[in-house]
């Protein structure tokens, strides 16, 4: 017992667990040779002072010295391998519940940024739908109470429905056209949009106001030429991709002059934390157009 407990709780603890295995096998030879010692001299005692001399009294198994050490030893290493086993378990469920402490700090970072981006979306949406209602306000246009209906349906998508991680995608297409034909009746008859869809899934779901940012800037950022601002938008979603893209005329743009707005740079960042690099983003300007593919791997 006193060699079992030398080894379990205090040599292993205080040179193997800290990986000091040169001065655990010293100090363990040590404690063997002492060990052997007091073994004998147990043996020795017991034969002298309860056998009386008489080699028949001595217990069978007692009288082999060797088996002695090797079952003293079994039993040393047998406790001692639980000692290190149940260490071993206990760091191993530290490590996990330490992991998981900081899986969850960082999917709270994550969730905050991601909230951050959304807030920041959402005014710069605002900000230029509200502009378009003060303009009709002013000219006193018979379309200012239909606008803000139009207005009225995308605030509750934006405050009810943005709240939650994923959306069914066709909700988010029927929000796409609710802001469409916000703008067409902005921009009358200027304006030619056409808007392609192809699914082959009706179950999925994504992130809510993903596609919003990349249609807004079209409108914004976008030309008329000839007389008309021509916006394509076209979506092919399966259960392993979605295709998006939006082309909108444009002139061509100075060196100086960065297309990408503010709504952009957020969902492209939004994107990186949703989808790390499982998507791809590629901007493309000619002579009389601008177009914005986006690639999602699901």
């Amino acid at each position: 017992m006193g060699t079992t407990y030398f080894f379990a709780y205090f040599l292993i603890p205080k040179y193997v667990f800290r990986s000091n295995y040169k001065l655990f096998i010293i100090y363990g030879i040590f404690a063997i040779v002492f060990s052997t010692y007091g073994i004998l001299l147990t043996i020795f005692g017991n034969f002298i002072f309860l056998t009386n001399l008489k080699v028949t009294n001595v217990p069978p198994m007692s009288r082999n010295y060797i088996f002695v050490l090797i079952l003293v030893y079994l039993v040393v290493g047998l406790v001692s391998f639980i000692r290190v086993l149940k260490k071993n378990s206990e760091t191993i469920a530290k490590n996990v519940r330490l992991e998981n402490k900081l899986l969850e700090g960082n999917l709270r970072l994550k969730d905050q940024e991601l909230q951050y981006l959304k807030k920041q979306i959402h005014p710069h949406f605002l900000f230029n739908t509200l502009n378009t209602i003060y303009g009709f306000a002013i000219a006193r246009s018979e379309h200012t109470p239909e606008l803000i209906l139009k207005l009225s349906n995308l605030l509750d998508y934006i405050l009810y429905q943005v709240q939650k991680p994923l959306v069914p995608l066709q909700e988010e297409l029927a929000h796409i056209e609710e802001y469409i034909s916000l703008e067409q009746i902005r921009f009358k008859d200027t304006l030619q949009v056409t808007f392609k869809k192809e699914l082959k899934s009706k179950n999925l779901q994504i992130p809510p106001m993903l596609f919003i940012p990349f249609i807004e800037n079209a409108f914004k950022h976008g030309t008329i030429l000839l007389g008309t601002l021509e916006i394509a938008i076209q979506i092919q979603a399966s259960e392993e991709t979605i295709f998006f893209e939006v082309t909108n005329t444009a002139s061509k743009l100075n060196s100086n002059t960065n297309p990408i707005g503010l709504g952009l740079q957020n969902i492209e960042k939004r994107l990186q934390l949703l989808y790390k690099n499982n998507f791809t983003l590629v901007s493309e300007q000619t002579k009389n157009s601008y177009s914005i593919k986006l690639t999602i791997h699901l």
